[in-house]
């Protein structure tokens, strides 16, 4: 039996690649779980590098475990050494070492798109990231960041300040992109009301502009911003610029929350259908 041909690779296609570096949730709905659903249910190819482990399930988290820093930095390095996504997602990052090797790590690499979700907080209110870790992910990783995606309470923790109206949201991205290369997306998800509104921010902290959608009636919202960053990194690996990738981003995470409305899993925060209309992996 011989093996793969030299005419035969030539003639094989590379599919679209994406990395997630986050915490794995183990109810499955949030972290990397979540990351790797919305990947491969949007057509992309999603490689992993898990920072951390929860215990957690729909009703709150109870447990979180940092890995090894070099096992973080060794699997990033495997995966970029032989996968090469230009796509790169950073979910939870519990601790400051972790945000050192993983800063670092990416910096010998070419990775074209860098989006960070600064997953702080977990719906159910737990702390996801320590508060010496705080600092060391504004100085090292936010001037990586090709787009960085907090909701309102995570936004108010990196501008210092409270956000009750849009002038305090504009506000709280002038402090807070000073310290980033690429453009921010404040979500507005937390925000009461029959309209959520999230709004994207220009490097230098001019507002570029708004996506609005109708607020979906569920308590199935477990992972929303895991899946929200998610699909963002998915549509920029596809070859949408980063407006376009946040609309059908925006898009795609609406349908999930409907598909998902009348789905029970677990007794609290359930998780969004990610699934509810999945791709064939796509090719470059």
């Amino acid at each position: 039996m011989t093996g793969t041909s030299h005419s035969d690779k030539i003639r094989m296609k590379k599919y679209i690649s994406t990395l997630t570096i986050a915490g794995s949730d183990s109810s499955g709905g949030a972290g990397v779980q979540a990351d790797i659903k919305t990947m491969s249910a949007l057509g992309c190819y999603a490689a992993s590098a898990i920072t951390s482990i929860t215990v957690q399930n729909t009703l709150g988290v109870t447990a979180v475990m940092a890995v090894d820093p070099d096992i973080v930095a060794g699997q990033i390095k495997a995966v970029m050494d032989d996968i090469q996504p230009r796509v790169v997602k950073v979910g939870m990052v519990n601790d400051s070492a972790t945000i050192h090797v993983i800063a670092d790590t990416l910096k010998d690499y070419c990775v074209e798109y860098l989006i960070v979700d600064p997953v702080m907080v977990a719906t159910s209110g737990a702390r996801l990231m320590q508060a010496d870790a705080l600092e060391v992910f504004r100085s090292k990783l936010m001037p990586l960041a090709t787009l960085l995606t907090p909701n309102i309470p995570e936004a108010e923790v990196l501008a210092g300040m409270e956000i009750h109206s849009v002038a305090d949201c504009d506000e709280a991205a002038r402090r807070i992109v000073c310290g980033c290369k690429g453009g921010l997306l404040i979500k507005g998800g937390h925000v009461d009301g029959d309209k959520k509104q999230d709004r994207l921010y220009h490097p230098d902290g001019h507002f570029v502009c708004s996506y609005v959608c109708d607020t979906v009636d569920t308590d199935n919202t477990h992972g929303t911003g895991c899946t929200l960053s998610s699909a963002i990194a998915s549509y920029l690996a596809k070859g949408a610029g980063v407006r376009e990738a946040i609309r059908q981003a925006k898009g795609y995470v609406t349908a999930a929350l409907q598909a998902g409305a009348d789905v029970e899993i677990g007794h609290g925060h359930g998780p969004v259908n990610h699934f509810f209309n999945p791709m064939r992996l796509e090719k470059c």
